[in-house]
């Protein structure tokens, strides 16, 4: 089918303003960029470094994928893959999932939503990216230095990441400065979206894509100090032997799982809720329908990032905590899913009748509703004390974990991607070479990782190196999907950089978008807006669209 091109009155280019591509530089070449305190220039920055991390972590994941093709060793030691295993997770947690949505699409869309001329503070913008870029290259730097990268995993559980002889500081130094940016990430959006909006723009005229931001951000700020705290007590322990974690030092391990998980599961929503804010922004458009229940998607993420910060000890299920302890954080863990239902719910409401249009960012939404439902349930399942406890660090924890992150964020991502491509460069992608990346990528992903559920469930750990031959069918399996899933990105990537050199010019409004963003020129001019909007109607209103479809049909 194909998109509907609708005009509005707005706030478009009459020609004496350029777009932020060509707008007056200060400086010339890559200083234009990487001094440019424009949040457009910005977000795209944080693209090309996210993305650029990104493809490091997927050829990590690859390689240990290759690895475990067959049982025994197939083209690496176990040490070189537990060192893979740990760079591929802090890759893919700290410098992907966690700043791809809010850091890229964050940074260039929420003031145009809100009807700003730029974020709060410009200038902290850019510090947060070059601390973001700091930070990546420092954990990155262990690679090439003696003793080689960490190989404790992501989480650097205790007492082996203070023991290993590994590069354990400058993975936890990169974690502790990507913090920071994160952090002032946050902040920045809060005071953004308190101070900046456009005239008449109440709270509940606000996308929903401004709200996820605004529940992530509070996440942000109130969550990720915890855990810059705790890497660097880890860091002091190791330099001079405290003991606060390790138990031959009198330390206690647990309260370093406590301290890790109280960051590191709300963390799950700094990932998901602007995932789940870019799903409720594609489904209108495409849907051509009002989004069903908007107040209660917009307090959902607010509920989402409260309710998420107490369930951190479903994590710790297994370490001896109290059976008060054990069932309350059982039932928070499930009631934490009422308000993520919720949003499926009402995402599928909107889809109800509704002229459905399956372009590129459409296939992508519906396929993270689909992951997102199979991770949500599975996550349900763990939430279980007596099942918690069979499956605990299995296989079946690496499929839940990836379906929410890579096929709920991950996904989110390449939505947005293809959702706000044309607004952000001012040119058009190949859509049918898009659907068929989308094709790749959702069989990929479902062989790579559905089978993990099957094995986990029988017993295969989670993190081994090596495993019994009865597992090999699943590994098997899921590598094949791995290879399948790579082709659908190197497609979909070379697809989107075809389009960047010879791509149609993109017109402002190819979907048929009623958000503020669809009534600026296509790319946006510098400051956004040649006059800032006063905002009148609802963020969904596609009453006009209906009134013209009806016309079309007498």
């Amino acid at each position: 089918m194909s998109a509907t091109t609708l005009s509005y009155g707005g706030n478009g280019s009459n020609g004496n303003h350029l777009d932020y591509l060509h707008s007056p530089k200060k400086y010339k070449g890559i200083f234009n960029w990487i001094f440019s305190t424009d949040h457009k220039k910005i977000g795209i920055l944080y693209l090309i470094s996210m993305l650029t991390f990104f493809a490091v972590g997927v050829t990590l994941g690859f390689l240990m994928r290759l690895e475990l093709i067959a049982p025994g060793k197939t083209i690496m030691d176990p040490q070189t893959y537990n060192q893979i295993f740990t760079l591929h997770g802090v890759i893919m947690i700290f410098l992907f999932i966690i700043p791809g949505l809010p850091a890229v699409f964050g940074n260039f869309f929420l003031p145009i939503m809100i009807g700003a001329k730029d974020v709060a503070f410009p200038r902290l913008n850019l510090f947060s990216w070059w601390l973001f870029v700091t930070g990546g290259l420092v954990a990155l730097i262990s690679l090439f230095l003696p003793g080689g990268p960490a190989d404790t995993g992501w989480t650097f559980y205790i007492p082996y990441s203070v023991r290993t002889s590994t590069n354990v500081i400058p993975a936890l130094i990169g974690a502790f400065i990507l913090g920071f940016s994160s952090i002032l990430t946050g902040l920045n959006f809060i005071t953004t979206i308190h101070r900046l909006r456009a005239p008449g723009m109440s709270w509940f005229k606000m996308p929903l894509f401004a709200w996820s931001l605004y529940a992530t951000g509070w996440v942000q700020i109130l969550a990720t100090p915890i855990v810059g705290i705790t890497l660097l007590l880890v860091a002091i322990e190791r330099w001079f032997g405290v003991g606060i974690f390790d138990p031959a030092l009198g330390g206690d391990p647990i309260l370093y799982q406590h301290l890790f998980w109280i960051y590191s599961h709300p963390a799950v929503y700094i990932m998901i809720l602007p995932a789940m804010g870019v799903i409720s922004e594609i489904i209108p458009v495409f849907s051509r329908r009002t989004i069903f229940g908007y107040k209660f998607i917009a307090f959902s993420s607010m509920a989402i990032a409260l309710f998420g910060s107490l369930v951190w000890a479903h994590h710790m299920f297994t370490v001896g905590m109290s059976g008060t302890a054990m069932w309350l954080f059982s039932l928070l863990t499930f009631l934490v899913a009422i308000p993520s239902a919720i949003k499926v719910f009402n995402w599928v409401a909107t889809l109800y009748k509704g002229s459905i249009e399956l372009e590129p960012p459409m296939l992508f939404a519906l396929s993270f509703i689909f992951n997102f439902t199979i991770g949500g349930f599975t996550g349900l399942m763990q939430g279980a004390l007596a099942l918690n406890i069979h499956i605990h660090d299995t296989y079946f924890i690496v499929g839940h974990f990836h379906y929410v992150m890579f096929g709920g964020t991950g996904f989110g991502i390449f939505a947005a991607l293809h959702h706000w491509f044309p607004k952000m460069f001012g040119k058009m992608y190949n859509k049918k070479v898009a659907k068929i990346s989308w094709l790749f990528l959702f069989i990929g992903f479902q062989l790579l990782y559905f089978p993990m559920f099957v094995m986990g469930y029988l017993g295969m750990p989670r993190r081994y190196y090596d495993y019994l031959p009865d597992f090999h069918i699943y590994h098997f399996i899921s590598t094949i999907g791995s290879w399948i899933l790579i082709t659908g990105l190197i497609i979909m990537f070379t697809n989107l950089i075809l389009a960047l050199k010879k791509g149609e010019k993109a017109a402002a409004n190819p979907w048929g978008g009623v958000t503020l963003e669809w009534t600026i020129p296509s790319p946006p001019i510098h400051e956004n807006f040649e006059k800032i909007p006063v905002v009148e109607k609802e963020p969904y209103d596609y009453s006009h669209y209906e009134q013209v479809i009806e016309e079309a049909k007498n």
